[in-house]
């Protein structure tokens, strides 16, 4: 006798798009995707296509009544969360979906997301797929109800209205389609001037998003066989939000699965065969999965493209797993007396911080040289990066190898391209820390050439006033198998039994705040604890395939 278990159930997305006889872009090419985000697609078709791999033959567009049928019969039992469109074929199609749209945010409990990849051009050529009337129909009804539009430069100029010798910037496309509406875009393909040389070997994609903005840059796979890519790409951004993920998150995730398809694509037909995505595609480079890619500053690429990662001096992870963080100078001393290897001088005041610094620049001075097996004592001075910069020559410190810089990425971004060409400078004596708490700024602290990387809040904390979600063990372990460099975790570990419950994520260290401050000096013995409580967690990452992260907003 067979016992049936009921499963959670997962989210539902709808896919309004063609469908492609050859079986590789359009609607197989999103259900591959939904697939492998494990959410739960229903394909609607507003074209039926004549096509094998080296063309199309014909386009035959579903009447308004089929699609209408279509959406009704979902509508009474598979509301969704998210839509996304593909090929749509004709005004009146692009029309029902706009209608369709508005009337599920007007009644569902949880208004859905809508995801646009505005198809207007087969890849492999042959018939068209778009006239002037259905572009003007993406302008008035699509582009602003958009939460997410993947145009490529071709689709973006079109969608604007302009010239195909038009040479404004990927961002400047970008903004100009937020402008009519859509809440976030992802212009993929470089900007078709500036980026020539480094389009040759990179994936670069513009990602104009409520919580980012900046190049956001894989390797480009080397493959002919490329046939749905844009269909998995604007797929997974919409199987992303779904779950719950943010715009550029979305994003992230959605790059990473078209990277992993392009690596897996199947040979079928005589021309470009297909991408495959597949489960797995965010499980880690040590397990098969794509690389993270990398988020830029401003409208530079990521400083690390072309360099070794770290591109500031490396990280050495304690020897206990420790990182103290304090918010003066005689508690950097009292830490060190403790056997904390590795502190970072957090003082928030902008007045008086001097001679905290010069306090702790003493005491790291002055502590007596660890054992071998300890590593090198580190003290990384946060937020005040100018006045370390500026006490290196002085003399005052043993290796200036020993010093680091911490940034969160609100001060990173607002660093100055002044402040970043002296930042920069300086990279070769100074290793740099920079915070994280969402995949896309985990993708800008990579591409910036961190040593090593911060994730949280770990755990609730109210050292801070944050609006993210705790990360937990799930997602740091998430964050130690994408990062190119340490990660540290951080938020909300107050006890030994906060630390012993997170350490198997493998992060290279655990920051401690109140766990130490909280006590007076000595703290040896809190130390000591705490040091335990990691040494005797066992670390499972590298033995196991992580699971995608859960959302952070």
């Amino acid at each position: 006798m067979h016992t049936v278990h009921d499963t959670p159930r997962p989210p539902v997305i709808w896919s309004i798009a063609g469908l492609d006889t050859a079986g590789g872009a359009g609607l197989s090419a999103d259900q591959r995707a939904a697939d492998a985000f494990g959410v739960h697609l229903c394909p609607v078709a507003a074209c039926l296509t004549a096509q094998h791999s080296q063309g199309v033959n014909e386009l035959l567009p579903v009447s308004e009544l089929a699609l209408d049928s279509q959406l009704q019969a979902l509508c009474d039992d598979l509301p969704p969360r998210v839509i996304k469109t593909g090929l749509l074929g004709s005004v009146a199609a692009v029309v029902a979906v706009a209608r369709w749209v508005d009337r599920l945010r007007a009644t569902l409990p949880e208004p859905p997301a809508l995801v646009v990849d505005p198809v207007l051009k087969a890849s492999a050529g042959g018939a068209g797929f778009s006239n002037e009337a259905i572009v003007q129909a993406y302008r008035q009804w699509l582009v602003p109800r958009a939460t997410v539009l993947t145009p490529n430069r071709a689709e973006a100029l079109a969608l604007l209205g302009r010239t195909a010798d038009d040479t404004s910037a990927a961002h400047e496309l970008a903004q100009a389609l937020c402008a009519l509406g859509a809440r976030a875009v992802l212009c993929t393909g470089g900007d078709g001037s500036g980026l020539a040389q480094a389009d040759a070997q990179l994936s670069v994609d513009w990602l104009q998003a409520p919580h980012a903005q900046g190049w956001l840059v894989h390797p480009r796979v080397p493959t002919p066989h490329h046939h749905g890519s844009g269909c998995t790409l604007a797929a997974g951004v919409a199987a992303a939000l779904a779950l719950g993920h943010v715009e550029a998150d979305a994003c992230v995730l959605g790059k990473m699965l078209t990277h992993h398809a392009l690596t897996h694509h199947r040979l079928a037909g005589h021309g470009p065969g297909p991408v495959v995505a597949r489960a797995g595609f965010a499980a880690g480079p040590a397990h098969g999965g794509a690389p993270l890619p990398w988020l830029g500053l401003g409208t530079d690429l990521p400083w690390s493209l072309g360099a070794e990662c770290p591109l500031f001096q490396p990280f050495t992870p304690p020897h206990n797993g420790l990182y103290g963080i304090v918010a003066t100078g005689e508690q950097v001393q009292w830490a060190l007396d403790a056997g904390v290897r590795c502190v970072q001088l957090r003082h928030k005041a902008t007045q008086g911080f001097g001679p905290h610094l010069a306090q702790a620049l003493a005491a790291v001075d002055k502590a007596p040289p660890p054992a071998a097996e300890e590593g090198p004592t580190q003290l990384f001075v946060n937020d005040h990066w100018k006045a370390a910069l500026q006490a290196m020559p002085t003399g005052t410190m043993a290796p200036v190898s020993q010093l680091g810089l911490h940034l969160g990425q609100e001060d990173l971004l607002a660093l100055t391209p002044e402040d970043q060409q002296q930042l920069l400078a300086a990279r070769a004596g100074v290793m740099l820390g920079l915070s994280s708490h969402s995949l896309w700024e985990l993708a800008r602290a990579a591409g910036c050439g961190a040593s090593y990387i911060a994730c949280g809040p770990v755990q609730p904390t109210t050292t801070k006033d944050m609006p993210w979600r705790p990360q937990g063990a799930h997602n740091l372990a998430w964050w130690v198998a994408h990062s190119p460099v340490p990660v540290v975790g951080i938020g909300g570990l107050l006890t030994w039994q906060d630390l012993s419950a997170v350490a198997e994520a493998g992060a290279a260290a655990l920051c401690v705040v109140r766990a130490l401050t909280d006590a007076p000096p000595p703290w040896q013995e809190r130390v000591e604890a705490l040091a335990d409580a990691i040494s005797q967690t066992e670390t499972s990452t590298t033995m196991r395939e992580i699971p995608l992260p859960h959302p952070v907003l």
